[in-house]
């Protein structure tokens, strides 16, 4: 009999080594997919991040990234520890496998904050950097990048509407040669058809920028907050196999 339930208890031993050692390599490809949304999150439109205030997003991005990059290098650690059978091993596992829970939960509440707060801050603050920074200084380039980026993807013009630009110092001053808008206004952008503001011209009855920049930021939002919080969910599988295997290993003689 004892001879049996040594048997059954060894077989289930290999059984969680092997749905540990399959959650493993699960867990590094979900690595690569949560690592990845965090660059895609920081390169894709980064220029826009310029334009937030806030660096919550920009931070919630970076978790996601140094989550993704614990997350592979400690599923190849699960994997040896899984293999070797080896209680500290699998500890230290556990703890790399707490750590990241908490990085991604922090993420995903980040990035739900940050939704929240989002209009206000869009409000308060896009028009002001639009008047103020636009081709104001060659610090200022990364804006002013922006700006004509965000003009031209979205088909808006100004943060409200095209009017916004009346009070910009760079419309005011002799630089913008009679503009009345940036160029990036224009339907067909050329060389200083910011001089005529028609709305067969420029994206003037389309509306402003505040609404679609806002519409796309939640978008990345809720992709954020969504990949931190479903991974870290799954991660808590991966936690209690390494607690049954961990109780199942026989501690190591010192």
């Amino acid at each position: 009999m004892g001879a049996y339930e040594e048997k059954k208890e060894a077989c289930g031993t290999v059984c969680l080594k092997y749905l540990l050692f399959t959650f493993n390599f699960l867990f590094w490809l979900a690595g690569g997919v949560v690592m990845a949304v965090g660059v895609w999150t920081l390169v894709e439109k980064s220029n826009y991040i310029s334009l937030l205030p806030s660096k919550t997003y920009a931070a919630s991005a970076y978790i996601l990234v140094l989550a993704g990059a614990i997350v592979m290098v400690t599923g190849v650690l699960g994997c040896c520890a899984t293999f070797k059978e080896q209680r500290k091993l699998l500890g230290v596992y556990f703890v790399l496998l707490l750590c990241i829970f908490l990085l991604e939960i922090l993420a995903g509440v980040l990035a739900y904050i940050y939704y929240q707060q989002l209009n206000d801050e869009l409000k308060q603050n896009l028009k002001a950097t639009m008047i103020n920074k636009y081709r104001q200084s060659d610090e200022n380039e990364h804006i002013t990048k922006a700006v004509d980026e965000l003009q031209q993807e979205f088909k808006c013009c100004g943060s409200n509407n095209s009017t916004d630009w009346v009070e910009s110092e760079w419309i005011r001053s002799a630089d913008s040669k009679g503009r009345k808008v940036p160029d990036s206004c224009c339907k067909t952008e050329i060389y200083l058809c910011g001089q005529r503001d028609h709305p067969s011209n420029i994206y003037k009855v389309e509306g402003g920028c505040i609404s679609k920049l806002e519409k796309f930021i939640l978008e990345h939002l809720k992709i954020i907050g969504a990949v931190g919080i479903g991974i870290a969910c799954v991660q808590i599988i991966g936690m209690v196999f390494t607690c049954c295997l961990y109780r199942s290993l026989k501690a190591e003689p010192y």
